[in-house]
């Protein structure tokens, strides 16, 4: 395991950042809960619409409050400096494959031809998929490319009105402003380079 120690923060700001892991860890708990008896009751035959469809709401507004806790909770160690990536090698367009699977293809198209990188797997799949998911949502777009080449992945089209959220520069976003934190966690960087986001991986 890679330990990647990041510039010490004031004191303020790293007993915050614990109080939102401690947070992020004593949620999960009560959220599992909510979850596990979701699953059970749908499960019951005898339950019948709209019970079963909303029960089934309820299991998927489950799923999506665990990713936003991973999403605060890996912001939080970033920012603590206590980031400890599991890294290991992954091809770029299997990233970028990654956000057709979470959003569709009909949302997310996919082109070259791709290039090994070491990674955290799980959080880097989230955070490319989180910066199309909010170059379609902040731009307005029905469709987005995500292109692979080597160890670059690149964003397009990027409108003027959503290139700060992509970037991370306005806070209107937590999955764009988490994944360019994990990026640059992981010694990579990312930019915008006309209307097109670009995500490069240091190795």
């Amino acid at each position: 395991m890679t330990s990647l120690v990041l510039p010490s923060m004031p004191s303020e700001d790293t007993s915050f950042a614990q109080l939102v892991s401690l947070a992020c860890h004593d949620l999960r708990t009560p959220l599992a809960t909510i979850y596990g008896f979701s699953r059970t009751l749908t499960r019951m035959t005898e339950l019948g619409e709209p019970a079963t469809k909303y029960l089934g709401m309820v299991g998927t507004a489950s799923e999506q409050l665990g990713e936003l806790l991973d999403e605060l909770s890996l912001a939080a160690r970033i920012q603590n400096g206590r980031y400890e990536p599991e890294l290991r090698e992954l091809d770029t367009r299997e990233l970028a494959e990654g956000a057709v699977e979470r959003l569709g293809s009909d949302r997310v198209a996919v082109a070259g031809s791709g290039g090994t990188v070491s990674v955290d797997v799980g959080a880097t799949r989230r955070a490319i998929s989180a910066l199309a998911q909010c170059a379609l949502r902040h731009g307005g777009l029905e469709r987005v490319t995500v292109t692979a080449e080597g160890r670059e992945l690149r964003i397009e089209p990027i409108t003027p009105a959503s290139a700060p959220v992509v970037l991370g520069q306005e806070l209107r976003d937590l999955g764009a402003a988490v994944a360019v934190r994990l990026v640059e966690a992981l010694a990579g960087s990312v930019s915008l380079e006309g209307e097109t986001l670009v995500v490069r991986f240091s190795s």
